[in-house]
């Protein structure tokens, strides 16, 4: 792992206290109106920096992001915001439902040094998932105007022989937390400092020579990379060589997984015949029960009797039809991608674009143009797409929902085999639930 190290965080509070007020999920899962009703709560909620403009994931104006940048300073100016006087690292943890089990997901908080992605001798920092260029034009615009990273990357780490989890459970249940937050979505998020240099150093060596893969974040540690060559020739020891992550162990048992469904729209020749027909070859497909709710229980015996990893739950917005789908051959992306791992080849996110979306929607149904996406995680936010609730998808925006794909979640070793091959999966290939919180901590780079 590149070495890790305590941090002098920008904090609310002083660090202490009950910050639910201020505290804000990720910039890139908020609209507008979920921006305005924390800030009708109090102007000073950390969106009123991380989130510049809406939408989150394309370059704004250059006045939103001054604006992010003169407000944290007020903040500071003002003591609403402060830096602490030593530095330190943090265990969080999260408490949160999840598919009808409770869980607790604890990871420590610290500061990695920046290097670029990829394998490399002692542990590197591991991508899985391909990046576009407006979220990172946006998040450097953010960067440079506040000087800081405002929020955490997610990173895990194999942890095989638990010592990582065992030092963080030991700070966590020797004393009550230094800041909590809830912020009325069912998840509790805790806070403890820890400054003494016997935990830190404890926790350094338990991490040592660990790669960490990237969760949640490839955008933001791609611009805290392009940053710092945006410097130029700048010191060791300069804080921008340094990247803040919540560092969680995979074999935290608090580490909840659940999937990226599939929406598909704006296909000019679609019905769910002609699609069935158009995958003759590739996919069997075969009628299911009528209901939604139940794709995860049909799909797993469908997996059971054909001894396949790749079944899909299909469900047609028009008809309100649903089937099960497996690909007609094993490994069916072999011959198009025969240089990709056996990992990579047989994700269920790759079938779906290079075969079912590629091979059959763009050109049998869409006159070889691209289709529409979205990426819904949960069967009601699928079905809330075709009544027009889900505001955040391309297809609420500019097309009608036509197809969704249901898959289960990407395992856990996938991501790690895949990012180990220095691979990268599809976007929004892993969903890793809750996310994490935006304003405990800020990471100054100045």
């Amino acid at each position: 792992m590149p070495a890790v190290f305590p941090f002098t965080a920008i904090q609310y509070n002083h660090g202490t206290g009950d910050v639910s007020e201020l505290v804000a999920p990720p910039y890139d899962v908020l609209d507008n109106s979920q921006k305005q009703a924390m800030l009708d709560r109090t102007g000073d909620n950390i969106v009123s920096i991380d989130l510049p403009h809406v939408p989150a994931k394309e370059l704004g104006p250059p006045e939103s992001y001054k604006a992010s940048g003169d407000k944290l300073r007020a903040l500071i100016d003002a003591g609403t915001m402060s830096r602490s006087e030593s530095p330190a690292i943090y265990a969080y943890r999260q408490t949160f439902e999840f598919q009808g089990e409770s869980y607790q997901r604890c990871g420590m908080v610290a500061t990695l040094e920046t290097v670029p992605f990829g394998n490399r001798d002692g542990g590197g920092i591991l991508a899985h998932e391909q990046t576009f260029g407006g979220p990172k034009e946006d998040r450097m615009a953010l960067m440079k105007a506040t000087q800081c990273q405002t929020s955490p990357i997610f990173g895990l780490h194999p942890d095989e022989d638990g010592e990582a989890v065992r030092i963080l459970h030991e700070v966590i249940d020797a004393r009550d937390p230094d800041m909590t937050a809830d912020m009325g979505d069912g998840i509790t998020h805790e806070v403890w400092t820890i400054s003494d240099e016997a935990t830190i150093g404890a926790y350094e060596q338990a991490l040592a020579g660990e790669d960490v893969f990237v969760a949640d974040g490839h955008h933001r540690y791609n611009t805290a990379l392009n940053y710092l060559d945006s410097l130029g020739d700048v010191s060791a020891e300069h804080p921008a060589r340094r990247t803040m992550f919540v560092l969680v162990s995979m074999s935290d048992p608090g580490l909840a997984i659940g999937p990226t469904h599939r929406v598909l729209g704006g296909m000019k020749d679609y019905t769910i015949e002609k699609f069935i027909e158009a995958s003759q070859g590739l996919l069997n497909v075969e009628p299911i029960d009528n209901d939604p709710h139940t794709f995860e229980a049909q799909m797993k015996t469908l997996a059971e009797r054909e001894r396949t990893p790749n079944v899909f739950g299909i469900y047609d917005y028009a008809t309100g039809l649903c089937f099960g789908a497996w690909p007609a051959v094993n490994d069916p992306l072999d011959a198009q991608f025969p240089k990709q791992s056996e990992a990579w080849r047989t994700l269920d996110v790759a079938i779906i674009q290079h075969m079912i979306v590629e091979e059959v929607c763009q050109p049998e149904l869409n006159d070889g143009e691209p289709v529409k996406w979205a990426f819904p995680h949960s069967i009601q936010e699928v079905l809330d797409i075709g009544k027009g609730k889900e505001t955040g998808s391309s297809i609420a925006g500019g097309g009608k929902p036509q197809l969704a794909i249901i898959v289960r979640p990407t395992p856990l070793d996938a991501v790690r085999d895949i990012s180990r091959a220095g691979e990268l999966m599809p976007q929004k290939s892993t969903f890793f639930y809750p996310k994490l919180a935006t304003g405990f901590w800020i990471n100054p780079l100045s």
